[in-house]
């Protein structure tokens, strides 16, 4: 009884109760879609793992024998494929909202957040090796090769990660590992981050630090947030049922090979602009670090931001930049697939320097802005 009684409190202060800001749009609709995400990606990766055989005879064949021979093996591998797609689209969108209306202005929520995306990232690289697939196998080879960039004990880091002098047995099942314990170290990091956004409430999108204006999360936001995630559940579906196969690189169809290399090996689709930026420098010391900073700099933003009101809608220079940067990652993400040839390079170049100087316009223009 007692228990129960407790449940309802933590019910009624956190979810049905929690004051929201009446103003909050649809952009603020990501963070639930995102969590059905997570169930969804934790779910089927527990299923894939029951069937799925963490060896460098067998693990493509076993990719094989889910797809051909498990009941709905092939619909469990393409929601789980997809599902990574869909949850860094998501993330994406969630994140541009956040700089867009100066979510980062409420510190502990934000580094969470930022924290989050490493670790979300860490797991879709170790998962897309599972399959072990030309592309998977190449791609673990040239990214593992960059901890050799380190002073002193690259090298050493390195055949320590792989577990021997190549990528081999011993490296796919460490990836396997880390790849099923990262999602529940992730969750850990949803459940910080929410007990964070309660502490300091949502921003909204006119960016009024004490907005007095709210209303219960329930039932209001719930209906916002299910039909949130029924349409983008539905997207999915239909592009599962249309083309499972969009995002997927055909190289990866064929069996890992050590003695054959790929013409143009690259990552997957969210990781290219990364991607663009770690090929843009030549020096690979230099690379690994812009390749760090293109997501570690979002850590800055709470501390180089120091404008009077926390929306950057009301800031009409930051409005352009934002947009500027909006663009220059999609198109760093077109380059990263791009072969490493002019104009390519030179165009790389160029973008990895707007990326990292929008970065550092936007506070100037803020203390610009704010003496008006």
């Amino acid at each position: 009884m007692f228990k129960s009684k407790r449940k309802m409190i933590f019910l009624n202060k956190f979810i049905i109760d929690l004051p929201s800001p009446s103003n909050i749009s649809t952009w603020w609709n990501f963070g639930s879609i995102l969590g059905i995400c997570m169930i969804m990606q934790i779910i089927t990766g527990i299923f894939l793992a029951m069937h799925y055989s963490p060896n460098i005879e067998m693990a493509f064949k076993s990719i094989i024998q889910i797809t051909r021979n498990v009941n709905y093996g092939w619909n469990l591998r393409n929601i789980h494929a997809n599902g990574a797609s869909m949850f860094f689209v998501i993330i994406y969108l969630h994140t541009g909202r956040g700089m867009y209306y100066g979510s980062y202005k409420l510190k502990k929520t934000w580094m969470s957040g930022v924290t989050m995306i490493l670790l979300l990232m860490a797991t879709a690289f170790l998962g897309y090796v599972l399959p072990w697939g030309q592309m998977s196998f190449w791609g673990a080879t040239v990214i593992t090769n960059l901890i050799s960039a380190i002073p002193y004990v690259g090298e050493m880091m390195v055949q320590w990660i792989w577990g021997g002098f190549a990528v081999d047995d011993p490296t796919l099942n460490r990836f396997f590992t880390f790849h099923f314990i990262l999602p529940f170290m992730i969750s850990i990091m949803i459940i910080l981050h929410l007990i964070f956004l309660h502490e300091s409430g949502s921003s909204n999108p006119l960016g009024t630090k004490n907005n007095i204006d709210k209303i219960p999360f329930h039932p209001f936001f719930t209906i916002k947030d299910i039909m949130g995630m029924m349409i983008s559940l539905s997207i999915m579906f239909t592009i599962i049922s249309i083309n499972p196969f969009v995002t997927m690189d055909p190289e990866n169809f064929t069996p890992a090979n050590p003695m054959v290399t790929p013409i143009h090996i690259q990552p997957e689709w969210y990781f290219l602009f990364a991607y663009a930026i770690l090929r843009s420098i030549p020096n690979k010391l230099g690379g690994v670090i812009a390749l760090g900073l293109s997501i570690l700099i979002l850590m800055t933003l709470p501390f180089t931001m120091k404008s009077k009101f926390q929306s950057n809608k009301l800031y009409p220079m930051n409005k352009m930049i934002l947009w500027t940067l909006i663009n220059n990652f999609i198109l760093l993400t077109w380059i990263g697939a791009r072969p490493v040839e002019e104009p390519y390079i030179l165009t790389g170049q160029i973008l990895t320097v707007l990326y990292f100087l929008t970065f550092m316009i936007m506070p100037m223009m803020s203390k610009k802005w704010d003496k008006y």
